[in-house]
Formats: C-alpha cells, structure tokens, sequence
C-alpha cells in the first residue's frame, strides 16, 4: 500500500510540473498585421529611386513578433530591432525582391514580400578591381610583419590606427594570422580560418579573433578572454559575397552577413578603402565596430 500511494504521489508531482512548465511558456501566438517600409537613401521628388548609392533602409513591423529577419538573393540578416539595410550595386535602375520575416514565440512565423526599384551610380575603378581580385580571384592575409597592421582610432578618423597600432607579429596565437581572405571575380567572398589546416587537405575548422560581446553574433562559444578581445574563437570556414560601392564618394568593401576581415566588431560589415595605391601589394581598410566606438584598421596583403 505504501509503495501504491508513492507511485500516485510521484504520478501527481510529475502532472503538476508539466502543467508548471506550460503555464510559464505561455500561448503561442503567431505574428500578425506584418508591414514593411523601404526607405531609398537621397530619395525625392526629384529622385525616386535614391541619391544612386544603392542604399535602402527595410523597417518592419508586427503585431506578437519577438525579432525579424530580411532575405535578398540568399543573404540573410536577422534583425530584433525590425530594421535593417541593403545595397544594391547592379549599374542602373533595377527592381529588387526582399522577404520580411517576423518571429513569435516558439518559433512561428508570418513573412511578407515587398518590391523595390533603386537607382545605383557607382562602378569601381577598374585598377582597383584588378587589384582586388587579380585574373578572377585573389587571396589576401593581415600582413603582420608591419608596424600598424591593426590597430584603433576614433570612429571614421583619418589617422590610420592613431589610438593604438599593433607591432610586428604582435597578435600571434590569437587566431588572425593564419586567416585567408579569398576575393572572387563572381562576388563570393572565402574566409578561410586557418589556412595551415589546409596545407596537403581540407580542413574547414579553424579560430578567430574579435572584440567581446559583439563576437557573440558568431553563434559560437569557447574561445579566450583577454580584456576585450576573445581569441581563437572556434570558427569553420564560410563564404558570403562582396561588392565595391561608393557611399559618399568614399570606396568601401561591402560584405554580406556575418562576413568580416580580420577581427570581428559587428557593425555594417563595410570596410573603407582608406589606401589602394601606396603598396603594389596592399590595401588599408577600416571599419567602426558596432558599438560605435572605435576605427579599426588593417593592412592586407596578397600572397
């Protein structure tokens, strides 16, 4: 009788947890009334289809919905905020497809589409092209010989690394300099995260480096902390495209998704030519992380 009136007791305990668990997971409720705005940069009466850089600002909206993602071409970006931005590069006026997603609890989803037409003005020289990618596709590397190969300064400065500028060799063992940056005539875009991997095989695993915090957007977990930086993050190789655009008259390297050169800071994943011409071999880029509070440079070269 004893052991009858535990079962029944535990059964008992065992119907009330689940019915706990329930009540604290609440209902699921799908998204509704799901709308998206596009907002074409320098767009007017006079411009409709924007100032010609390509750039559009998606805002989405909906009722229950917890975060929101925006699908062109494959490239997707997840956004919480419901807001987020796209370049366009194809020569001319061009129509667009982008997909708005809004997720609810659990997981549900309502998606919508939207069409947009924008007018796109810059094409990149083709001396930069030709340096860039070579005879269709070239491979580039943190040159970590030179003095100020990374470094930081004040978001969007003109003083490349003027706040701190790493030595030779400085950063070795934290998993940057065995990274490749591979440039492809088609638009795609290989980082390869530890080339020695690959040395007589494939190997796609590999670490890398970037700032706390926004490193997280990875997805990925390990790595070392030291102060603000996380290294040798384990992270696998990836691909995602890349296009040259014009933003204010100033040549930038525009990546999709979570692509990135060199240390990971988030942000527009944009980096500024700063100097193509100096270096037959080099380029120096920057871009502002995104918490908005450094530049970050680098110095590539190609092999």
């Amino acid at each position: 009788m004893k052991l009858k009136n535990y079962i029944i007791g535990l059964l008992g305990l065992m119907l009330f947890a689940c019915q706990d668990d329930d009540h604290q997971f609440g209902d699921i409720v799908a998204p509704s009334n799901l709308t998206v705005t596009a907002e074409l940069a320098g767009a007017d009466a006079d411009n409709p289809n924007g100032d010609g850089s390509g750039v559009v600002t998606f805002t989405a909206n909906a009722d229950n919905a917890i975060s929101y993602s925006f699908i062109h071409n494959g490239n997707q970006k997840t956004e919480p905020s419901g807001s987020t931005s796209f370049i366009f590069s194809d020569l001319g006026v061009n129509t667009y497809t982008i997909t708005a997603i809004a997720y609810g609890t659990a997981g549900v989803k309502s998606s919508t589409t939207v069409e947009v037409e924008v007018l796109a003005t810059y094409a990149p020289p083709p001396e930069l092209l030709q340096k860039l990618i070579g005879d269709g596709s070239k491979t580039w590397r943190i040159k970590s010989s030179q003095a100020g190969h990374f470094g930081l300064g004040p978001p969007e400065g003109s003083v490349p690394a003027e706040w701190y500028a790493a030595g030779p060799n400085e950063k070795a063992g934290v998993g940057m300099y065995d990274d490749r940056y591979i440039f492809n005539e088609d638009g795609t875009f290989t980082f390869i995260t530890n080339a020695t991997n690959d040395d007589g095989g494939t190997d796609p695993s590999g670490t890398v480096f970037g700032r706390a915090g926004l490193v997280d957007q990875l997805g990925s977990s390990g790595g070392e902390t030291n102060g603000a930086d996380i290294e040798n993050l384990p992270y696998d190789d990836f691909q995602e495209s890349w296009v040259i655009i014009g933003p204010g008259g100033v040549e930038t390297i525009s990546l999709t998704g979570l692509g990135f050169i060199g240390y990971y800071t988030g942000g527009s994943h944009n980096y500024r030519i700063f100097d193509w011409t100096s270096s037959p071999n080099d380029i120096v880029l920057s871009t502002t992380d995104g918490n908005g509070e450094f530049e970050w440079w680098f110095v590539l070269t190609s092999e």
